[in-house]
C-alpha cells in the first residue's frame, strides 16, 4: 500500500481537520471524495479532477480530502456522519463549509457511473458548489 493510501486509511479524520483548518484560511470549501483505488469510477473522478477547468476551480474554491474506504468496508463512520450513503455507489461526494457545515451530500450515486460521464458534469458541480 503507498504510504498515501495508508495514511488515508488510518487518519482519514486528521485530514478532514487539517482541510478545514487551511479551508478557514483560504476561505474555501471542503469536498470529501469517498471510494477507493479499486473503484473505476473512483480514477476517472480524479482524471476529472485534474483536467481544466476543473483542476482551476478546485484550487482556487476547495481542498480536497480523499477518504479511503476500502471496499466498503473502511472508515465507514465517516461517510456515515455527513449523511452520504456509499451503499449507493462511489465516488461519492460530501461538500463542507470552512467550519465543517455539511452543505451537500450525495444521496443517490450521482457520481458513481462516472466513466459514462463527462469531465464537464463535474464542472457543473464545482461551479455549483464553489464558495
Amino acid at each position: 500500500i503507498p504510504y498515501a493510501t495508508l495514511r488515508q486509511i488510518l487518519i482519514p479524520t486528521a485530514d478532514i481537520a487539517a482541510a478545514l483548518k487551511k479551508a478557514r484560511a483560504e476561505h474555501k470549501r471542503v469536498i470529501l471524495d469517498f471510494g477507493g483505488d479499486w473503484c473505476p469510477d473512483c480514477q476517472v473522478l480524479d482524471i476529472y479532477f485534474h483536467q481544466q477547468p476543473n483542476a482551476a476551480l478546485l484550487a482556487k474554491h476547495f481542498v480536497v480530502v480523499h477518504v479511503y474506504i476500502g471496499h466498503m468496508d473502511l472508515n465507514l463512520d465517516i461517510p456515515k456522519k455527513y449523511g452520504v450513503p456509499i451503499n449507493k455507489g462511489v465516488p461519492a461526494l460530501a461538500v463542507l463549509d470552512a467550519h465543517g457545515k455539511l452543505l451537500y451530500s450525495q444521496q443517490t450515486g450521482q457520481f458513481e457511473n462516472m466513466r459514462n460521464m463527462s469531465s464537464s458534469d463535474v464542472t457543473a458541480f464545482l461551479n455549483r458548489w464553489k464558495a
